[in-house]
């Protein structure tokens, strides 16, 4: 039984015939099982081992590299804080601790009630707003504590549904016609280069063949 819904089995049909080999769509896979779940659980992890032709070891190795991947829950709101040197010096380490203090634990943590983890990020892109933070990876600017509490408050009343969507959720645009070729073209070229690679491996081999046979002869005379 398939662990997606039947929409997001058919969105993960459509990512594997996207690619010439299957396990190519692997990671697109595990973002599309995270905007399911919120999160990468051990039975999709399998499920996409399955669609890609690999082992779940292989898609958990892959996944853990990622820190966009996360392979234990994880809050509806992923809440970044950064404290690389820029942000530092503008006030990151006072803000992560008021984080804390506001959301009751510890940067790693995930509230009780399951709405907020928060983590202490590295260099997040935005230097010139500091102290930066992203939530479920969108930009909500530099910082002071009292919008860090404004924020926390608009996140739970869902006053910013519309621009932070919950975690997992990476784009809200879906394609409209993936490549924009033909499938039946895409299979037949795919075929045509299976089939020139075969001919070129049975050329070489035949090649050396050929040449192993007169060094035989040289040696021979």
């Amino acid at each position: 039984m398939s662990r997606f819904t039947p929409e997001m089995a058919a969105r993960a049909a459509e990512l594997v015939s996207l690619y010439p080999e299957p396990r190519s769509a692997l990671v697109p896979l595990c973002h599309l099982a995270q905007e399911q779940d919120g999160w990468l659980t051990p039975e999709a992890m399998e499920e996409i081992a399955e669609l890609v032709g690999v082992t779940p070891a292989e898609v958990r190795g892959t996944a853990s590299f990622y820190d966009m991947l996360h392979t234990e829950p994880v809050g509806r709101y992923l809440v970044s804080v950064c404290t690389n040197i820029a942000c530092l010096l503008g006030g990151a380490e006072a803000l992560l601790e008021h984080a804390e203090r506001r959301l009751g634990v510890r940067a790693g943590g995930t509230t009780a009630d399951g709405m907020f983890t928060l983590e202490d990020a590295e260099c997040l892109a935005d230097c010139d707003r500091t102290p930066c933070v992203t939530v479920n990876h969108r930009y909500v600017g530099g910082l002071s504590a009292e919008a860090f509490d404004q924020l926390v408050d608009d996140l739970r009343a869902g006053r910013r549904d519309d621009e932070i969507p919950p975690h997992g959720t990476l784009v809200r645009v879906r394609r409209s016609g993936g490549l924009r070729v033909p499938r039946d073209q895409v299979a037949s070229e795919r075929q045509a280069m299976a089939a020139a690679t075969a001919a070129r491996a049975e050329a070489a081999k035949a090649a050396a063949e050929a040449q192993g046979a007169e060094g035989a002869q040289g040696k021979g005379a």
